[in-house]
């Protein structure tokens, strides 16, 4: 007997016919002989629409209140769900996240899992019950409910699977992984495997259909992730920890993010100490800062230029102004037009032609570098926000990913 987490997507679960859908498949899996845990998201765009309703009543929510009121989207299904199955004559139990188990630091908003205590999940399998427990959130050690971050339900399933020492399914509304986003790249190919190291720079710089620290916990874990469609029985795509050795194109996929803005620091002095003057504060406040380029110092001082995400802009600009001031820096400013494209494989930095390729075709395409940023698997440029469709495709093609590995 197997056990199996399987997680649900809010498309997968958008409706009442898509939740009796997907009843069915987990009755299937249950009637195939195997102990079945699910992890559900919210239905459809209900996150959304409660962020909405928060904005109507409140310009600031705070943020403990935010998470209480967004975790309700993920109770929701799960206690749906559960009466699906219920309805068609299975034993099923809902659980929220803190009933599971899942302890989570402080964080609001962007909580991280920091242990998860299966024993109820484990007593419940022991009755012959189905578990449908509502991800994306956890409870601190002070009882607050926290989130996870939008999309973590990835998470929650992985490390649900982690815990308990399962498989884990994630079911979507993709029939796996692709060579870049098929909205954008109709040439776009399905992947029947991807290591973690490449899923997670992937996910990382653009790509939705995991949430990266999903693939970073599965990694960590060794917990071999499936990745497939609710709406098919199609194979999906499996992530786990390598792939062929030697595969005939390095580059395994294109992504690309258009959540990207820019901020410079201007003429700020160069002297020990001024990077983390400006980086711990950021840090502190939760932000993360991708892409960094320091300028060649003149008279003594530089330029430092770094990447967040644009939803963090505002926020990220409040840390950094009054610090500017305080280190004597001459300006601070910021560009919001912005976004990322990279190419991704294991190998191609230690790879001849890969990013002269990249850059060639850029260049082809009138398509201006902004910042450049690698890692030993990906290259990725910054470049204007209304060039990413064009980029993707031209980077698609010049790789010849729509061509199947030997």
């Amino acid at each position: 007997m197997a056990l199996i987490v399987q997680k649900y997507g809010g498309s997968s679960v958008a409706d009442a016919e898509r939740i009796r859908n997907v009843a069915r498949r987990i009755a299937a899996t249950y009637d195939g002989g195997n102990q079945v845990v699910v992890v559900v998201s919210a239905m459809g765009k209900t996150t959304d629409g409660l962020i909405e309703m928060a904005s109507q009543l409140n310009d600031n929510p705070r943020e403990r209140e935010m998470d209480l009121l967004l975790s309700t989207g993920e109770v929701v299904s799960s206690a749906l769900v559960t009466m699906a199955l219920h309805a068609m004559g299975y034993d099923a139990i809902g659980l929220t996240g803190w009933q599971a188990g899942i302890r989570t630091d402080a964080l609001h908003r962007r909580a991280r899992i920091v242990d998860i205590d299966p024993s109820r999940i484990q007593d419940e399998l022991k009755q012959n019950r189905i578990v449908i427990v509502a991800g994306f959130q956890g409870m601190t050690d002070e009882q607050d409910i926290t989130t996870l971050g939008r999309g973590a339900s990835d998470t929650t399933a992985v490390a649900m699977a982690a815990a308990l020492k399962a498989q884990c399914q994630i079911y979507t509304d993709v029939p796996g992984i692709f060579t870049t986003d098929p909205r954008v790249e109709p040439r776009a190919r399905k992947l029947n495997e991807i290591s973690y190291d490449e899923m997670l720079e992937l996910a990382s710089l653009g790509a939705k259909v995991m949430h990266n620290r999903s693939v970073e916990l599965g990694a960590i874990y060794e917990v071999p992730i499936t990745v497939a469609s609710s709406f098919s029985d199609e194979p999906g795509t499996l992530i786990h920890g390598s792939v062929a050795m030697e595969v005939r194109n390095k580059v395994r996929g294109i992504a690309h993010d258009t959540n990207v803005a820019k901020i410079t620091v201007v003429g700020v002095p160069d002297r020990p100490g001024i990077a983390s003057s400006i980086f711990a504060p950021l840090a502190e406040a939760g932000l993360s800062v991708d892409t960094i380029v320091q300028n060649t110092g003149i008279e003594h001082r530089t330029d430092l230029t770094f990447t967040v995400a644009r939803t963090d802009l505002a926020k990220a600009m409040a840390v950094i102004r009054p610090i500017a001031q305080a280190i004597d820096a001459r300006d601070c400013v910021s560009a919001d037009h912005l976004a990322k494209v990279s190419i991704v494989g294991t190998g191609i930095q230690n790879a001849p032609g890969y990013a002269a390729r990249m850059f060639e075709t850029l260049s082809k395409n009138n398509i201006n570098i902004d910042m450049i940023t690698t890692s030993e698997i990906r290259i990725t440029c910054v470049i204007e926000a209304d060039q990413v469709q064009k980029a993707v495709r031209a980077l698609h093609e010049a790789f010849e990913l729509e061509k199947p590995e030997e």
